[in-house]
């Protein structure tokens, strides 16, 4: 750290994302990436003709990418906000509507980046405790009076809030913002978009890095009422209006276009994901009952260091959180067949 760090920020902590090792050839089960490539519709827009026209800046209003992202969620061009991938969004949402000393409450085990935004904003962070089986309890931000975000479903648990229980916090919350992070929802039964019509407080975040295959191109976005939209256009502006390049909408809005792609994908994931749970209870393993592209496990006989040290020394990588609660367990990703297959059989030799 040099002296010249502004005193504020030199005591932060910041986000620490899923490893990315250069040593040798991983089966990388540990950043909840999609297994499968983009959609053909992406490399057929990522054209010579696009490249060329990269001497030109961006779409400041990102027309094209809120049009295709509206008209496939059916909502309005007007109720969609773009940014540099969803962790971009939930910072802008943090800073604007909360401000410095403001409020937040979040779930105490969720996305580890909640606590890192609320502390470079100088928010006011509660963390509400998850029950004992690590559920959210929607009645503990009934009428809880601050600002709330929740990951639905939730990082790491997996686990997912039908809407009505959304809809409750909501409701309950009519003067404080409403945050549901939905970036796994595509492998979840349900979504919470629909409810932004009736809740003027309430923001659906989502990401095109999990079940649309482009986590290299950042790009993530926000569903809510016209009024948030612009608060959150005003602090965009105010920052940088070409926060999405030119090659990432004309890709996402070719993504989010093609519906059946993704679909298949989607469906293979989930179905390799329960065969991984039968397979994993098979081992004596116990997890929560995933609604997204991971699932999260334990061991009674193996400690889950140990277990991630050796699965990352047979080429494997998941993801251990040493955080409170949670240091028992592990995420692992929802790869291709071939990918869960030689995670097997690497566990099965550690164990």
């Amino acid at each position: 750290m040099s002296k010249f760090l502004a005193h504020e920020y030199q005591s932060l902590v910041p986000y620490t994302p899923g490893e990315q090792p250069k040593d040798r050839t991983y089966v990388k089960l540990n950043t909840n990436e999609s297994p499968f490539p983009p959609s053909p519709r992406v490399l057929q827009v990522l054209n010579r003709q696009k490249i060329e026209g990269l001497n030109l800046y961006s779409d400041p209003t990102l027309s094209e990418l809120r049009g295709a992202i509206a008209k496939a969620l059916d909502v309005k061009a007007e109720n969609v906000f773009c940014a540099n991938g969803s962790d971009d969004v939930l910072a802008f949402c943090i800073m604007g509507f909360c401000g410095r000393g403001g409020s937040l409450a979040c779930p105490d085990v969720s996305y580890s980046f909640y606590p890192v935004f609320a502390d470079l904003f100088g928010v006011q962070l509660t963390t509400v405790p998850l029950r004992e089986n690590y559920t959210v309890c929607p009645e503990d931000y009934s009428h809880i009076g601050k600002n709330i975000v929740i990951a639905n479903p939730n990082a790491p648990t997996g686990l997912c809030l039908p809407p009505e229980d959304i809809e409750r916090i909501a409701a309950s919350n009519p003067d404080h913002v409403v945050i549901i992070d939905e970036a796994y929802v595509d492998f979840a039964p349900w979504s919470c978009v629909p409810l932004t019509e009736k809740y003027p407080n309430l923001i659906v975040t989502q990401t095109f890095s999990k079940s649309r295959s482009l986590a290299g191109l950042r790009v993530g976005y926000a569903i809510a009422h016209p009024a948030l939209i612009d608060d959150l256009n005003r602090l965009r502006c105010s920052f940088n209006p070409y926060n999405v390049n030119a090659l990432s909408i004309a890709a996402a809005s070719a993504a989010i276009a093609d519906a059946d792609y993704y679909a298949d994908c989607v469906r293979a994931i989930i179905n390799e994901r329960e065969k991984t749970k039968v397979r994993l209870a098979d081992m004596r393993f116990a997890m929560l009952d995933s609604q997204t592209n991971f699932v999260f496990a334990k061991h009674p006989r193996m400690d889950a260091r140990t277990l991630y040290q050796g699965l990352r020394d047979r080429g494997v990588l998941v993801r251990h959180f040493a955080a409170p609660r949670i240091d028992g367990w592990l995420r692992i990703s929802i790869g291709n067949q071939q990918q869960m297959d030689a995670f097997f059989a690497a566990l099965e030799e550690l164990l």
